[in-house]
């Protein structure tokens, strides 16, 4: 049976879809460091504190958000002067050298040098910010920095009559938060724990070797629904539900990526910044959806992904899905589609995990009324690969679940409401470690949608929702 959609991709009474990573593990399992005695890896940790400048003390500086790729609602602009500043304040559990970091811009050609203080005393003087041309290209500095039990401040000053860096956020990991209050606690973020992903076997293991099973939220499309992703929601999204991973979801047609590339390609950017400011794991969804033949977008797909890989290769939170949902086409055609787009990601990343859509709109060929043997049997000749498979638990019943699980043990791969047959395909992807992200963050009038219609239009969404859906993040 072949799922209900419209250029909206309505769930109807499909109700909750959950998009579920198979990684393909028919390679041997690289050898994996230890992990070590102290930080053990774990499925749900607690979040990094991100500071926005917009929401500290500033002085002789203004709010402002014309340049694309802030977080928060927008970023510091220093006035052009000695001794303008923003001033955050830092909850420490304990006290020690704390490595923070700072987010900024500086699209001039020439240093914008700050010294950071904490508690009034100068800890780095004359911090290089150094230019490199774009007011739209954010960079971090990483900031080791003395902090005192309880509550600190953390201040960057500038040092020169140029004023400082246009200053979007203050990350403190681990135990920092924004005081008063308490932070989080030990552990850290899930990217922190669990740094860079590869495949062993037919799972999805962290840096240490482990089988892990990743949780999350994809976006709706960017186009239509964008408001909802704010770093409010984000906060929420990471801090509230727990989340580990966040699917960036960019239709290519439909009044996505092909009506403005650049922008479009500057929104994902942004994302996966927000993203990893919060220690969670960016899914950078390629959303072809019509025409359902992946080739139809191969060269704008090498394009996108290109410059994807080149800037945020040195991250270890990305995953690639590169074919969102083939429809009308074979097995094999979206196979050669992959072997033909995979090689020109590792040029620019040679690590980051790459998820492939399956056959008849990512249901392993079962809408077409063929099986998983097909993809089992003639895998992407790519290695560190998912496969992934998409349902809807209201309308994917025993043909589905029992093709999901038997591909389950074979390759890898990623994956009104009906809350019971979501719950059974949840716990089959909890025995077997699936990865799974649901669709969708945003406040669209239909089921799937996590938010009551018009939040997001009235202002940051809440992190309140029904709490049968709730529970599949944060159970």
């Amino acid at each position: 049976m072949k799922p209900p959609r419209t250029v909206l991709r309505p769930l109807g009474g499909a109700g909750t879809t959950l998009a579920v990573a198979l990684l393909v593990g028919l390679l041997t399992a690289p050898a994996a460091p230890a992990a070590p005695a102290d930080a053990l890896p774990a499925d749900r940790a607690p979040r990094a504190a991100v500071l926005e400048a917009e929401d500290a003390t500033i002085s002789q500086g203004a709010v402002e958000s014309n340049h694309r790729g802030y977080t928060g609602r927008g970023f510091v602009n220093y006035d052009n002067l000695t001794g303008s500043s923003v001033e955050w304040t830092v909850r420490a559990d304990k006290a020690g050298t704390t490595p923070l970091t700072l987010r900024f811009a500086n699209g001039t050609t020439v240093n914008r040098p700050m010294t950071i203080s904490v508690n009034g005393t100068p800890a780095l003087t004359g911090r290089s910010f150094p230019g490199n041309g774009s007011w739209t290209s954010w960079q971090t500095a990483n900031l080791d920095v003395p902090l005192r039990e309880g509550d600190n401040t953390i201040r960057a000053t500038a040092t020169t009559a140029n004023g400082g860096p246009n200053v979007d956020s203050l990350t403190v990991p681990d135990s920092g938060g924004p005081g008063p209050g308490p932070g989080p606690g030990p552990g850290g973020t899930p990217v922190g724990i669990n740094g860079q992903l590869t495949v062993c076997g037919t799972k999805l293991c962290n840096q240490y070797g482990k089988p892990i099973q990743l949780r999350g939220m994809s976006t709706h499309g960017l186009q239509w629904y964008s408001q909802c992703a704010t770093g409010a929601s984000l906060d929420a999204l990471a801090k509230d539900w727990n989340a580990d991973v966040l699917r960036i979801s960019m239709y290519i047609q439909e009044g996505g990526y092909d009506s403005d590339p650049r922008g479009f390609t500057d929104r994902v950017h942004n994302l996966i910044e927000q993203a990893t400011a919060r220690g969670m794991y960016a899914l950078v969804d390629w959303h072809m959806l019509d025409p359902g033949d992946p080739h139809a977008n191969l060269s704008k797909a090498k394009t996108f992904f290109t410059e994807i890989a080149r800037r945020h290769n040195n991250k270890k939170n990305l995953i690639y899905e590169i074919a969102n949902e083939p429809s009308g086409v074979s097995w094999s055609r979206i196979k050669s589609y992959a072997e033909e787009l995979i090689p020109v990601i590792r040029q620019s990343d040679p690590e980051t995990t790459v998820l492939v859509g399956t056959r008849a709109w990512s249901s392993l060929g079962v809408s077409d009324g063929a099986t998983e043997a097909e993809t089992v049997s003639n895998p992407v000749n790519a290695s560190n690969i998912m496969y992934t498979f998409h349902f809807y638990a209201a309308s994917h019943k025993d043909e589905y679940f029992n093709a999901f699980s038997r591909a389950a043990d074979r390759i890898p791969g990623d994956g009104g409401n009906d809350f019971a047959a979501s719950q059974r395909y949840m716990d089959l992807m909890a025995s077997k470690k699936i990865s799974w992200t649901n669709w969708n963050y945003s406040d669209d009038f239909r089921s799937g949608a996590v938010f009551k219609t018009g939040v997001c239009n009235a202002g940051a969404p809440t992190p309140d929702l029904p709490a049968e859906a709730r529970r599949c993040l944060d159970p």
